[in-house]
């Protein structure tokens, strides 16, 4: 038996972050100083598409994206702009701010209700083509 189960790590993510409606989520789209962070599978892109201009950092690795420390580290996390974080249901995407902010990130959210939240919204979507 888990002493501690997937519904208990996002209870004690969601009491710390911050979460995003979508609605609040779409009145950033398109600011300079916010960077929207899919971390869907490539697979999900492809299918899906994503929210226009969002960075694809899968979610294995984003402890590696973020930390300067690491050889993987990429300058977008160090550019002291807002980070919205965000999967296909706002699962991921809680524990990762979770995570990232742990780690020091500051200015991190997600959107609670994920991509699929988006698309059911009428948010706007951008088609990603297979690499």
């Amino acid at each position: 038996m888990l002493k501690v189960t997937h519904k208990d790590l996002l209870e004690a993510a969601l009491a710390e972050i911050e979460t995003l409606s979508v609605d609040d989520a779409h009145k950033l789209l398109g600011e300079d100083d916010v960077v929207f962070v899919d971390l869907r599978d490539p697979r999900e892109l492809q299918r899906e598409g994503k929210i226009p201009d969002a960075l694809h950092a899968p979610r294995g690795m984003i402890e590696f994206w973020i930390d300067p420390t690491s050889p993987y580290y990429k300058d977008v996390f160090g550019s002291g702009k807002q980070f919205v974080f965000y999967c296909q249901s706002g699962w991921r995407s809680a524990l990762t701010v979770k995570t990232v902010q742990d780690m020091g990130l500051p200015r991190v959210t997600h959107i609670g209700d994920g991509f699929r939240g988006w698309k059911d919204a009428g948010g706007p979507t951008e088609e990603v083509q297979k690499k």
